[in-house]
């Protein structure tokens, strides 16, 4: 039997809901404002480069403060420490870490020292002189390995020429700079005004880098270098650390005389890299 046979007081009220006039729900199809959605994200406030960079320093002050300084010993000190701990090796190596900073586009520190005591043997040095005419003549008499103008680009390249040292004549560092730039830049090996490896004194700068070591930061900004061995006098040692450190903040731009032209220029401008860590071990200070 049917539902709508019924009489109307037997019908169930959900029936009588469907024989009703039929309810129909309005929905709207209006698009939501982008202007509203983006005035929205513009609330988000991203801090500058230069608010960032306050709020880490202040980090790090605060940090620096909670530093116990009385645990920090002196560089004298340290160094008895270390001497008392390799007693049963006095003839190790003592290595000095530093770690710098370095900004995107910058290339890593590298420079030349000679230690009032060498550490070790020093290794010879392999100069490579791009050079013509007289000044190639010049070269040869003082000592470089590999003398020669753009032919020996391909021999650079090939690996066929191991040079630790890459000089250059303003002549040619032109002809020479379109194929060996992405080979040397990489290396530290590729010759620049900055310096010093473009120069028309060439046997001057073989004669001035006679008798030093190199040394150079990796590509994450640490510098290795071998400083003393343990048996040596602490007064060989300290001088050995402290001529380094110089050589190492006078190619970064970290001395007083690098500050002092800064601010007498009125610039902005700030050290290639600046030295975050230069200590040889967690509880010493220079």
């Amino acid at each position: 039997m049917s539902l709508l046979s019924l009489c109307r007081q037997c019908l169930p009220p959900l029936t009588r809901m469907a024989q009703s006039p039929s309810i129909q729900r309005q929905f709207t199809n209006t698009q939501v404002s982008l202007a509203a959605k983006r005035q929205k994200q513009s609330k988000i406030r991203i801090p500058s480069k230069k608010a960032a960079a306050a709020k880490a320093r202040r980090k790090a002050a605060i940090a620096s403060k909670s530093v116990d300084r009385s645990e920090f010993l002196t560089l004298a000190d340290a160094i008895s420490v270390l001497r008392a701990v390799e007693v049963a090796s006095p003839s190790s190596t003592l290595d000095l870490y530093i770690k710098t900073e370095i900004k995107n586009g910058v290339a890593v520190p590298k420079g030349r020292v000679n230690l009032p005591r060498e550490a070790k043997v020093m290794s010879e040095d392999k100069i490579l002189v791009f050079a013509e005419g007289r000044q190639a003549e010049e070269a040869k008499k003082a000592g470089a390995h590999f003398v020669g103008g753009p032919e020996l680009v391909d021999g650079v390249i090939n690996n066929r020429f191991k040079a630790t040292t890459i000089l250059c004549t303003p002549d040619l560092i032109r002809a020479i700079t379109p194929k060996l730039g992405r080979v040397l830049g990489p290396l530290g090996l590729m010759p620049s005004e900055r310096r010093g490896t473009v120069t028309d004194d060439i046997a001057g700068y073989i004669q001035r880098i006679r008798g030093t070591s190199e040394w150079r930061a990796d590509k994450t900004g640490n510098i290795h270098m071998p400083i003393a061995l343990m048996n040596f006098p602490i007064e060989d040692m300290l001088k050995n650390i402290r001529h380094f450190m110089a050589s190492v903040k006078r190619v970064t731009g970290n001395t007083k005389e690098a500050e002092d032209s800064r601010k007498a220029k009125n610039s902005g401008a700030k050290p290639s890299a600046s030295i975050v860590d230069p200590i040889f071990h967690p509880l010493t200070t220079l």
